[in-house]
């Protein structure tokens, strides 16, 4: 069984580090960050240079983005295929989704799994992280976005029928949660 598992995670939860672990305990994984896809396009485009600019494009911009890089990733052929993405974004207009019904289609997740720390570990990664540029938030906006993030997984679920899961992600645990995700995807794939 072919497998596309996709995962996500508000900024600071830990996703990545989970991802990097996790693709590593499974043969023939293969990793692929969705925001980095979308990345590529728009620096083809000249549209950007790093990274932290994409989230101020206009919103239609950043849907062609999306879009882009969702046809890309949905025809990748690999036995097992761990997307790293988010469920929104903040932008000027609002919370944006990160997976809108389009999307979420194009990518035809098998499963769905939401990575989650408590809002000071995650306002703790936030601060530790210079590789990025983060807008300082409150517990109570981290609360927000831990909240959105549930309701936006379980939409995605509803429109593709994906199993979701949601793994608790606490500080120093990065291996035991991957390795919780590699029991599980491996069982799946037999």
């Amino acid at each position: 069984m072919k497998l596309r598992v996709v995962v996500v995670g508000i900024p600071g939860v830990g996703k990545t580090t989970v991802l990097d672990k996790l693709s590593s305990r499974l043969d023939g994984a293969r990793l692929v960050t969705f925001g980095s896809v979308m990345l590529e396009e728009a620096k083809r485009r000249k549209w950007v240079k790093e990274r932290d600019e994409m989230r101020r494009l206009p919103v239609g911009r950043q849907r062609q983005l999306q879009g882009l890089a969702a046809a890309r990733i949905a025809r990748m052929a690999d036995d097992v295929v761990l997307v790293d993405t988010h469920l929104f974004i903040r932008t000027r207009e609002g919370f944006w989704p990160g997976l809108p019904y389009d999307v979420v289609r194009a990518l035809k997740p098998t499963h769905l799994v939401l990575v989650e720390a408590s809002p000071e570990e995650v306002s703790a990664r936030r601060a530790a992280d210079g590789a990025r540029s983060r807008d300082a938030m409150t517990r109570e906006e981290l609360v927000e976005e831990a909240e959105l993030g549930r309701s936006f997984l379980t939409v995605s679920s509803t429109l593709t029928g994906a199993p979701m899961l949601i793994v608790k992600n606490p500080e120093g645990r990065a291996e035991s949660t991957a390795d919780q995700l590699a029991s599980l995807i491996r069982d799946v794939a037999k």
